[in-house]
């Protein structure tokens, strides 16, 4: 017992020292943030800012667009979101709630899809787009989200799979149709499962740089991981370094945020998916 207690403690110190090892990072480049130009480049270095100073917030806000690129990429995150978790429901449910020819065969098909590697995709996605005339707007980074994937399918799935069928057929008696089964009784049973799918989404949207690169030509438009990108490049950053971390803090901010208000149903929908599907 007392052996076991020991090796538990040297675990969870390992993990705590590994945890701040990789936290370092992170911290050094929020401390930069708030520097002057001069005492970033100090030696030694300083890990408190002094003085303390916003002004490198201030310059990528006001001076550089990100505000209109925060903005643009709410708007698109919060539309992808809501996509891959509609889309998701509906045909996860249709998988795991009905029987159909080819089920098993379409099913295997659409988890296959996973291993495909998106480069593969890329070039002609970017013809249809074209030939839609489509380029230079939010539909390429938009649409696809309404049309299902394979993830958010398989994990819905596996999540309706996981429930007592019992309330299927007892909601079928009582005269509900499937989709008011699916909006009333199994949507509300599954929130950690959707929030796993939304925190998933939210940071790949979030992230996406290779898309909004591709597709948006017009500055107005650019999300905030490309905004970050041709900050590299700005006469702004070439002066202070400290711009370049203010803008790095500004695009990490909101994951982080959005990860740590949703952490407990996060673990909780992958957690509950992983053993019972």
């Amino acid at each position: 017992m007392i052996a076991n207690a020991f090796k538990k403690s040297i675990f969870y110190i390992l993990l705590t020292i590994g945890a701040f090892i990789m936290l370092i990072p992170f911290l050094w480049l929020l401390s930069n943030a708030f520097k002057t130009p001069e005492n970033i480049l100090k030696i030694p270095p300083q890990f408190i800012p002094r003085p303390f100073t916003v002004e490198s917030f201030k310059v990528v806000w006001e001076k550089l667009s990100f505000l209109q690129y925060t903005l643009n990429s709410f708007l698109i995150v919060s539309l992808d979101v809501l996509g891959v978790i509609l889309s998701s429901s509906l045909v996860g449910f249709g998988f795991a709630m009905f029987d159909f020819k080819g089920k098993k065969v379409l099913f295997t098909l659409m988890l296959a899809t996973m291993m495909m590697p998106s480069q593969v995709t890329m070039i002609p996605n970017y013809f249809i787009w074209s030939k839609l005339g489509l380029l230079n707007t939010y539909a390429p980074l938009i649409i696809p989200s309404f049309l299902g994937g394979a993830f958010g399918i398989f994990l819905l799935h596996q999540n309706y799979k996981s429930l007592p069928s019992v309330l299927y057929e007892s909601a079928l008696i009582d005269g509900c149709n499937p989709l008011l089964i699916l909006f009333k009784i199994y949507l509300p049973l599954s929130i950690p499962s959707i929030t796993t799918l939304a925190i998933f989404t939210f940071i790949g949207a979030w992230n996406n740089t290779m898309g909004p690169l591709l597709y948006l030509k017009s500055r107005s438009l650019y999300t905030l991981t490309l905004g970050l990108l041709t900050l590299n490049s700005s006469p702004e950053a070439d002066a202070n370094m400290g711009i370049r971390m203010a803008g790095a803090v500004i695009t990490m901010a909101p994951v982080i945020i959005v990860f740590l208000f949703a952490q407990r149903y996060f673990v909780e929908g992958i957690a509950s998916t992983g053993i019972k599907g």
